[in-house]
């Protein structure tokens, strides 16, 4: 009789739990949506509409609600249902507190020639749609660079936590683009951080980087300071 290895068995329990779940995939592709502009601060999102779209079971969706609701992307309301969160004026300090921390980092690493081709792609993406006056593709683009600018650190993790942060930063953004010329305003900044990181200069490029990020925040406590007031 053949005595099962230990170790082969540790092995597949670490596949199975290295692989997301239903509704962790879910999750994923709500938080994309969100992070892309699909889903606007205060939408219903519908657990039956949900299941149907993506082919899973209402439990699943619940399961996937919860879960972006632990990461304050959307807000329960007893008797009402499930919405699209609107972030506080108070929130924007600590996420450009975590961006700071992770994608002034990974700039400041560099990254392989293929990572840094995707900030360009990004860059590149943005210019076609500020020629074709696509204002929500534009905002999509520079989601795709601060995104590609975490990726130049090749890790997995990171990658997760910038997706939340950029699923939140949509949402901030979504007030802040009442003003038609709001990303317009960053293409430049996006192109000197890639041509400095191009040219084999990460640090300088992380300090472009850290100067926009000061000026973004400043932007963005503005226009909700100014909302708020309104």
């Amino acid at each position: 009789m053949t005595t099962p290895d230990p170790t082969a068995r540790t092995a597949t329990a670490r596949l199975r739990v290295a692989v997301p779940s239903v509704a962790e995939r879910v999750a994923s592709e709500l938080r994309l949506q969100l992070a892309e502009g699909a889903l606007l601060p205060g939408t219903r999102l519908t657990e039956s509409t949900i299941a149907e779209d993506l082919g899973v079971s209402r439990n699943t969706v619940r399961e996937a609600f919860a879960e972006l609701a632990s990461e304050r992307l959307v807000v329960r309301h007893p008797n009402r249902g499930v919405f699209v969160a609107s972030l506080e004026a108070g929130d924007i300090h600590d996420v450009y507190t975590v961006r700071r921390a992770i994608e002034v980092s990974a700039l400041r690493g560099g990254g392989s020639p293929e990572d840094v081709a995707a900030v360009r792609a990004a860059i590149e993406e943005g210019k076609r749609a500020a020629a074709a006056g696509d204002e929500e593709a534009l905002g999509t683009a520079n989601q795709h660079f601060h995104g590609a600018i975490v990726a130049l650190a090749g890790s997995p993790r990171l990658n997760t936590i910038m997706a939340q942060v950029l699923a939140e930063m949509r949402l901030f953004f979504h007030k802040a683009t009442v003003d038609a010329q709001f990303y317009r305003r960053y293409l430049p900044d996006n192109e000197a951080i890639c041509a400095a990181l191009e040219a084999g200069e990460p640090d300088r490029a992380a300090d472009l980087l850290l100067a926009y990020l000061d000026r973004s925040e400043d932007n963005l406590a503005d226009v909700h300071g100014e909302a708020g007031t309104a």
